[in-house]
């Protein structure tokens, strides 16, 4: 019996709940944790004012997301979408700015956790911080390599232990902030409009997480409704988490002590409690920064996996990262590469621009996915056509207000993808 062959599928596991928290690990994270301070030591008090235009942004971004995801529930999210509604170059762009972004972005994470813990308890300075982020590297891709419903099981663990924290966080820091909060929040605008715009670029990687969701709508039940629900409440539940953890930690401490950031190895929310309600309550946030950094870590291997995974099939990248497992649950060589890609980049240890380098390649990749969802028939729309042209404009203008040189080599790599692509293309006609 001939015909063409059957490409294998990720079975359909994940629901609301599940898929919801999927994007609450994939979001709360390095965000909370360290951009909001970044951003504070950039824009003083009004970077409350970014995390809400940041909120804006990804929200048309997140509903675009989301609908394309709902009628295009594949693994690889604006890689296949630039794909099916544009065409190649547009697609094989988005996968390539995906992967330079996240995968810089999840060796930030294993740094970040191997730094939390070994500063917490007193082992920094002593050569353990690679290998650490090397050993969190290697569990967590253990536990993806088993699944996707043990990585969601462990990922619920993560992101409650998470929450739990910021909750404390708000709550002790509260009272300080409502007393002396005027005088902290005072003068509101310290810097200029530039500065909100830059700080707002910042702060719009710390959601994006929520992509999480549509790379991964492969493996959603009734993707249709699961998708939409999900990221709408993970963007909503995020937005308010923000501007609360914002506001207060600001209120209580003033940005000069929230935005110092000088210290690799210093945890600026875990500096202002501790500042306010000493060394014990330090603790509990630090145990919160550590379980987001390894959630990000866990939900970064999956959605890269899922985008290698999705370039194998389309042979942008070697044919054999499209292989299965045999319960079809996981693509076990796309997630040992991006297992090996992410080691790379931890053994290096240079991610001083990581972060600005992430805002720029992921505002492409997003600007991609809104010019793909304007391009939705009226059939498959969920949501007003200008949503589109919104996320669309904010992304595009957004991109260019981080540090010059980062958008350059951007811009760069972006050259280099499609050279290469040209080439693959050429060899493949040959």
């Amino acid at each position: 019996m001939s015909g063409k062959a059957v490409t294998p599928q990720l079975q359909r596991e994940l629901g609301v709940v599940g898929a919801t928290m999927m994007g609450l690990g994939s979001i709360i994270g390095t965000g909370v944790f360290v951009s909001i301070a970044i951003a504070a030591g950039i824009a003083g008090p009004a970077v409350i004012l970014a995390v809400a235009l940041a909120a804006f942004v990804a929200t048309c971004n997140g509903l675009n997301s989301a609908q394309l995801a709902a009628n295009h529930a594949v693994s690889g999210g604006t890689y296949e979408y630039g794909y099916k509604y544009l065409n190649p170059w547009f697609g094989f762009t988005a996968g390539w700015m995906f992967l330079l972004a996240k995968t810089a972005s999840a060796a930030t994470a294993a740094l970040g956790f191997a730094s939390y813990l070994l500063t917490t308890t007193n082992l920094m300075g002593r050569g353990l911080l690679v290998p650490t982020a090397l050993l969190a590297v290697v569990v967590l891709t253990t536990i993806v390599l088993s699944g996707i419903r043990r990585s969601n099981l462990v990922n619920i663990i993560i992101v409650s232990l998470t929450l739990l924290s910021l909750g404390f966080f708000v709550i002790v820091c509260f009272p300080t902030a409502i007393t002396v909060g005027a005088e902290n929040l005072t003068p509101f605008f310290s810097g200029n409009a530039a500065s909100v715009l830059h700080a707002t670029a910042l702060m719009f990687v710390a959601y994006t997480g929520y992509g999480r969701i549509a790379t991964m709508g492969e493996e959603a039940k009734e993707p249709r409704k699961t998708i939409p629900k999900a990221m709408i409440v993970s963007l909503l539940l995020t937005m308010v988490l923000y501007i609360t953890v914002a506001a207060v930690g600001i209120g209580a401490v003033g940005a000069g002590v929230l935005g110092v950031t000088e210290q690799a190895q210093a945890a600026p929310l875990e500096v202002a409690i501790r500042n306010i309600a000493g060394p014990a309550a330090g603790w509990v946030v630090t145990i919160g920064a550590m379980t987001a950094m390894l959630g990000v870590l866990l939900n970064l291997i999956l959605g890269l996996s899922r985008v290698v995974l999705a370039m194998g099939r389309r042979r942008d990248l070697p044919g054999l990262f499209a292989r299965l497992n045999q319960s079809g649950t996981t693509p076990v060589l796309a997630v040992v590469l991006v297992a090996v890609a992410i080691a790379g980049l931890v053994l290096i240890g240079d991610v001083k621009t990581t972060w600005s380098f992430s805002a720029f390649n992921v505002l492409i990749y997003y600007a991609i996915t809104n010019l793909a969802a304007l391009q939705l028939p009226p059939e498959e729309r969920l949501y007003p056509r200008w949503l589109g042209w919104a996320g669309l404009a904010s992304c595009g203008f957004l991109a260019f207000w981080v540090e010059q040189q980062i958008w350059l080599i951007g811009l760069a790599l972006i050259v280099a993808g499609l050279i290469w692509r040209t080439l693959v293309q050429i060899l493949a006609r040959d």
